[in-house]
């Protein structure tokens, strides 16, 4: 399979060098990587071009401003799939996503349509999170559950493997949300589609250095467009 592993970064100069050759040094010549950036103004970006010079599994989008992991992981997969990637994979800089649990989804997704790294399921766990991140992500976990009505151990988990079938279905162009909500919205249009899913148990740990971008408007987020998609789902389901 071809396959390419979408970064996004904002301001992750200490961090998006060492990430980028230990999945590269992981994985084999049909992973590529890309690097999105939304013109770090720490200069990211210059290190991933002078580094592409010497590596020709990596590659570079560069937005003109900071606008939100969920546009940046949409102009992502519209340059995968532009390229003909067949899996997509989203990953974060930080090495909270670990490079050998990468080699995990990976040997998963012939299986299913899409794979998810999960926290919560057996063989699954955090490391370095304080108990009211836990508490945070377990009950977002819970609360899409309860209303979206899809069993998934981890809805918010940005750890998540596509094929090109599932992102090519979606109807990417209309999905609004950011943060949490991003991971939940791409989830459930593609569980409410049909699409077969399966969870993988990662370490989740703590980033290395940087600063973290999750933040109360993230949160909130992810509260009331989970009762948007849940309406919406109605509504289509109505019209059918």
């Amino acid at each position: 399979m071809k396959v390419l592993v979408i970064i996004p970064t904002y301001n992750e100069r200490e961090n998006i060098l060492p990430i980028v050759k230990a999945v590269l040094s992981v994985t084999g010549p049909d992973v590529h990587v890309l690097v999105c950036d939304d013109n770090s103004p720490d200069q990211t970006a210059k290190l991933v071009e002078e580094f592409m010079a010497a590596e020709s599994r990596l590659h570079l989008l560069v937005r003109r401003e900071k606008q939100g992991l969920g546009p940046a992981y949409l102009a992502a997969f519209q340059w995968g799939l532009n390229q003909g990637y067949e899996v997509l994979v989203e990953m974060d800089a930080d090495f909270s996503h670990r490079p050998e649990d990468l080699v995990k989804i990976l040997e998963t997704i012939p299986a299913a349509d899409f794979v998810m790294g999960s926290r919560w399921i057996p063989g699954g766990q955090t490391l370095n999170w304080g108990l009211g991140r836990k508490i945070i992500s377990r009950a977002g976990t819970q609360y899409a559950q309860m209303i979206l009505g899809f069993p998934v151990s981890d809805f918010t988990g940005g750890f998540n493997a596509w094929t090109s079938r599932v992102l090519n279905s979606i109807d990417l162009p209309t999905v609004r949300s950011n943060g949490y909500s991003f991971q939940i919205e791409l989830k459930y249009r593609a569980l409410k589609r049909g699409f077969k899913s399966t969870e993988v148990p990662i370490l989740f740990e703590d980033r290395r250095a940087g600063q973290s971008k999750m933040s109360t408007r993230i949160v909130l987020e992810a509260i009331y467009r989970v009762w948007l998609l849940k309406l919406k789902g109605n509504a289509e389901k109505l019209k059918s």
